[in-house]
């Protein structure tokens, strides 16, 4: 008699500022049919990852910067996410950060999560896509009301924005990371056989696929439509 083998648990550490973790995110919501997977997304503060590691944002290393963008405009056309810098981005990444937007997500999280994965993409898409803001709380309501979400939910989650236990969540999801050697975002944590394999950014998915023992079919699999 054959066993059958429990989904494998995958955390996916992310933050709606880093577009990496925007490609990272589609190509996961398309492979969970796919593969044999639980996926628990975690939202995390890549400031505080950032700081706590010591690593660096592009803004403050040139090169870094400017292959950034040009890399991304492969992927979106590579991962068929729709994707394009604003012009200000550096200024959006040091000057307003994510932490209303992070807080917001994890407000998200603890009232009703099962709209944690159509929220974070709504927040991805005003940024990354209609390069509207995603700091306020009229955002917040704004992209909230677009997904559908009901009002007593963003009522509720939109309260609770800076209590004490929606921060405490968000630092524990943000020292996880960092307890699983997080310098950036996203990253990727894959319990298999009670080991953790931990892969950062976008580009790992064939790697993943292999540790899983799943097939790899590329960042848009033929059984997933286009978004």
């Amino acid at each position: 008699m054959s066993v059958t083998k429990a989904p494998v648990l995958i955390e996916f550490f992310y933050d709606v500022i880093s577009p990496y973790s925007y490609l990272a995110f589609e190509v996961l919501q398309r492979y969970k049919s796919i593969w044999k997977i639980d996926l628990k997304l975690k939202p995390m503060l890549l400031a505080g990852v950032m700081k706590s590691s010591g690593n660096s944002p592009p803004a403050v290393v040139p090169n870094k910067g400017m292959y950034m963008a040009q890399d991304l405009k492969r992927l979106q056309s590579y991962f068929q996410v729709p994707l394009s810098l604003p012009y200000n981005l550096m200024d959006i990444m040091m000057k307003n950060g994510s932490l209303n937007a992070q807080r917001f997500l994890t407000a998200v999280d603890i009232q009703q999560p099962e709209y944690l994965e159509s929220i974070s993409r709504a927040l991805w898409q005003r940024l990354y896509n209609e390069h509207t803001d995603i700091t306020k709380a009229q955002s917040f309501i704004e992209a909230g009301k677009k997904i559908g979400m009901d009002e007593n939910t963003l009522e509720k989650a939109l309260k609770i924005i800076n209590d004490a236990q929606t921060k405490q969540r968000l630092r524990k999801y943000t020292d996880e990371a960092l307890e699983h050697g997080a310098f950036g975002a996203p990253m990727i944590v894959a319990h298999v056989e009670g080991k953790s394999e931990v892969f950062f950014g976008s580009d790992r998915f064939e790697l993943l696929a292999y540790v899983l023992g799943e097939p790899w079919l590329g960042p848009v699999p033929k059984t997933t439509s286009k978004l």
